[in-house]
């Protein structure tokens, strides 16, 4: 689907909790990451499509092909999202000057199922911000190549397709089914709505289980 700017911003402005409690609900399966895929850059919130592309093992010392085209080819405001065969720790899938291009293009953000490198060089110069399993600086060559773009792959333990949408910060990551878009926002505005009545009630009566007993929600 095509993404407004107005459903984009929404997005920002909801908890990345809320939207992972929303995704259980409507889509009936867990949307969040593992806690391993974190922020290595800074610790910038980010959400936008995901533009997926997916690595297999290899021999062949080949450049990552795919990899290159999802940064130049990718609308602006699209999140590069990389699913590894295995989820190596111990190979970095993203480095400097793949953040270059990003920033050259206007990309959200990357998301990892392996390393990244050059995180001096990319926080100094890009500040470009990189969600991924490890830090390390082993290059893919003769090691991964890049199979497909734009195909289903799996990230941090969750399948992401083309489209889907990111939303990612310090508290995790998030997929959210392009199918589901609209309901899991709405949902999850609820789920935010609730919890700011929930707070005031605890505050005023001075009880976290009173809060609970009347919304049945922690």
């Amino acid at each position: 689907m095509t993404y407004t700017p107005e459903i984009i911003e929404q997005y920002k402005n909801i908890s990345t909790a809320s939207i992972a409690d929303a995704v259980d609900q409507i889509v009936g399966k867990s949307g969040f990451m593992d806690f391993e895929v974190k922020p290595r850059i800074n610790d910038r919130r980010i959400v936008g499509p995901a533009v997926t592309v997916k690595e297999v093992l290899t021999k062949e010392k080949v450049p990552p092909i795919h990899a290159l085209e999802a940064v130049d080819e990718s609308e602006a405001g699209s999140i590069i999202v990389i699913g590894v065969e295995g989820s190596p720790k111990d190979v970095a899938v993203w480095g400097g000057l793949m953040a270059a291009g990003a920033i050259a293009n206007k990309l959200e953000g990357a998301i990892l199922d392996a390393g990244v490198r050059d995180i001096t060089e990319i926080k100094r110069d890009f500040d470009f911000p990189v969600f991924s399993r490890s830090v390390s600086p082993a290059t893919t060559v003769g090691r991964y190549k890049t199979e497909a773009l734009n195909v289903p792959v799996v990230c941090g333990g969750i399948t992401v397709n083309p489209g889907d949408l990111i939303i990612a910060d310090p508290d995790g990551v998030v997929v959210v089914p392009a199918s589901s878009i609209v309901e899991v926002l709405e949902f999850s505005q609820d789920i935010e709505a609730r919890e700011a009545e929930q707070a005031k009630l605890i505050l005023s009566e001075k009880s976290l289980r009173k809060g609970i007993e009347k919304f049945n929600r922690i």
